[in-house]
């Protein structure tokens, strides 16, 4: 009787430090899971490796078929076989700036007038990389560039000016860590993947700095119109829903008192 006694009290012990590590654990997973959705925009990496973790399983790049109806096997063969389909989708098309020698573009540089590539947004833009991504392939990881920011802000505005200028960029910033990526349909198919780059980090900030450029200069002249809302920033679809949805109403409105409709508005378009 005695023993039956010590082993429930055991038992009754043992159940409630499992409840209550049970409880412990859920609130840390969801605090976990929380943390990491809220900083998804600072570090995308551990939120993307957290989902990776609860995946089951990882699929590789399976089988793929040839063109003469051959499955390939090997892992080469495979990459070169993936190689060769994504280059055949781009074309190398003569640009302005290749049609002139490196005599006028080096007169091109040495213009006297105001720069384009400021120091300050090197600067600004360097200091806002995200350290958490993965290294690049000429070996520069983001932090290195992030933390000696105002070191390296000076030589690369210099770099980013030559290069719009002579219209030349550095052999380094065409070379790219390539992902295939499965897309739909068939798997044994390479003209179902697309692929995803890791590309150089100075490459995209250059980039970055261009995009900002073009994009005040359109805000700036008014050459996209307010009734825009796909590729604008801070519009999408459901903000043009919203302004669709306003001028209905303010038709209808318009309309009320005089039995009207507004149908043929409608028709003409905002």
């Amino acid at each position: 009787m005695k023993v039956y006694i010590c082993t429930r009290i055991k038992q009754e012990e043992y159940k409630s430090i499992a409840r209550v590590r049970r409880e412990a654990t859920r609130k840390a997973k969801a605090y976990l899971e929380l943390n990491l959705a809220r900083n998804v925009k600072d570090n995308k990496k551990n939120f993307f490796k957290y989902i990776s973790s609860k995946q089951n399983t990882r699929e590789n790049v399976g089988p793929l078929l040839k063109e003469v109806g051959v499955l390939v096997k090997e892992d080469t063969e495979k990459v070169e076989l993936l190689n060769a389909c994504f280059a055949s989708v781009f074309t190398a098309k003569t640009g302005p700036q290749e049609s002139q020698s490196l005599e006028l573009r080096e007169k091109a540089w040495r213009k006297e007038d105001l720069p384009w590539v400021e120091e300050d947004y090197v600067r600004d833009h360097l200091s806002k990389l995200d350290t958490h991504k993965s290294m690049v392939p000429n070996g520069m990881h983001p932090r290195v560039l992030r933390e000696l920011a105002d070191v390296f802000a000076e030589p690369l505005s210099i770099v980013f000016e030559r290069s719009y200028r002579t219209g030349e960029v550095p052999e380094d910033w065409r070379k790219a860590n390539a992902t295939p990526l499965f897309k739909k349909d068939k798997k044994d198919d390479p003209g179902n993947y697309r692929p995803t780059r890791l590309t150089s980090i100075p490459g995209n900030v250059m980039e970055q700095l261009i995009l900002e450029i073009i994009s005040n200069q359109v805000k700036e002249k008014q050459v996209i119109r307010s009734s825009q809302h796909g590729f604008s920033k801070w519009k999408s679809c459901f903000t043009n829903l919203i302004a669709f949805y306003d001028g209905m109403t303010g038709w209808e409105d318009e309309d009320e008192g005089s039995n009207g409709c507004c149908l043929p508005r409608l028709q003409q378009g905002f």
